[in-house]
């Protein structure tokens, strides 16, 4: 007998990704990109539908949300130029009318921007980082830091797909001129004015605040790990050599030598990856809550830690470095991903149930 708990069959979940208009007509749970997670999400008796999301028609979107009882949101901080400068408000007012919202962008604002490297440094995924409110204090601090320390990694506080990621080096004989390279595929090594790199950077204190600044790690093409988390558990991870940061190649950026390797998924119980789990869920989830105020029921239901490879400890292990967390949109993931989110899920609806009707 199935003695597990599953929420009342008229509660509903909406899965909230952008679209036009065009979408909004045709996405069905069947042709979604996330039909895996609908499907796990309808194993547990959970009956979730798409909406999609733009901003010509938010108030629509709006009534669609209003009216399920959970909401489970994948929409990037930027795509083709629109930001979620009015998506987040709109999912603010639907949360506090009733519906569960995972992310809550409230939540996003604390672990899924940029800002969250500077404030979690003092864990142990955490490297030589630093934060600048302003292009004043940018201007004024960054050269010294570049001169003293090697090359560094700046990071605009939101963003996705390697946008406004730039690695700057300092040049011999010069500080008015800085190479830089950005994250951005196809993008070539430049040497320019340090007051170009001012100008390029300062539009990022407008839409995310500041712009964090971190040591580049040498071991970058040895790749990045991602770990693929649900609340606080890990569901998976993924492992896969990327290019971004790395000169191309003399064939050019678009040379087969300089594109990212394939993300090679794994089940969270992959052996090499144990000794990240359990970092992860005994040690540096925990404190990353404590640092930032968030309890568990809280945490995104499907989020994602990308860690780079830091120095090998004294006993020749590895150590990782946590390079950005992804709470606004974590896909594509694991196979094994839908149903630990059908799990957390089914938690939260439960929970959210038992406050409405307590």
């Amino acid at each position: 007998m199935d003695t597990e708990r599953h929420p009342s069959p008229r509660q509903t979940l909406a899965i909230l990704s952008r679209g036009d208009a065009a979408a909004c007509r045709d996405t069905t749970a069947q042709n979604s990109r996330f039909v895996r997670v609908f499907e796990a999400l309808a194993a547990l008796g959970i009956d979730a539908h798409p909406v999609i999301y733009d901003e010509s028609f938010a108030d629509a979107v709006r009534d669609q949300l209003l009216a399920a009882d959970g909401v489970l949101v994948w929409v990037d901080p930027i795509h083709q130029g629109k930001t979620r400068a009015e998506l987040d408000p709109l999912l603010r007012d639907v949360a506090a009318q009733g519906p569960w919202v995972s992310a809550h962008p409230d939540v996003i604002l604390k672990m899924g921007v940029k800002e969250v490297l500077y404030r979690t440094r003092h864990l142990g995924w955490g490297a030589d980082t630093h934060r600048y409110d302003s292009a004043a204090a940018f201007r004024a601090e960054f050269p010294s830091r570049l001169r003293a320390h090697g090359p560094r990694v700046l990071k605009q506080n939101r963003g996705n797909g390697g946008q406004g990621v730039w690695k700057v080096e300092a040049l011999p004989h010069t500080n008015e001129t800085v190479r830089v390279l950005h994250a951005q595929r196809g993008s070539r090594p430049e040497d320019i004015r340090f007051d170009e790199l001012v100008a390029r950077c300062e539009p990022y204190f407008g839409w995310g605040g500041c712009i964090i600044d971190q040591a580049f790690q040498p071991r970058l093409p040895d790749g990045m790990i991602r770990c693929y988390m649900s609340g606080a558990r890990v569901a998976g991870f993924g492992h896969q050599v990327i290019k971004a940061l790395i000169p191309p190649p003399p064939e050019g950026p678009d040379a087969p030598e300089a594109q990212p390797g394939p993300r090679i998924m794994h089940g969270p119980d992959a052996p090499p990856f144990q000794a990240l789990r359990r970092s992860m869920e005994d040690e540096w989830t925990p404190q990353m809550m404590e640092t930032l105020g968030i309890d568990e029921l809280s945490l995104p239901v499907i989020w994602d830690a990308d860690f780079l490879y830091g120095p090998p400890d004294a006993a020749g292990a590895d150590t990782y470095v946590l390079c950005e967390i992804n709470a606004s949109s974590c896909f594509a993931i694991p196979e094994e991903a839908p149903a630990a989110i059908a799990r957390t899920v089914t938690h939260r609806l439960l929970r959210s149930q038992e406050a409405r009707s307590g």
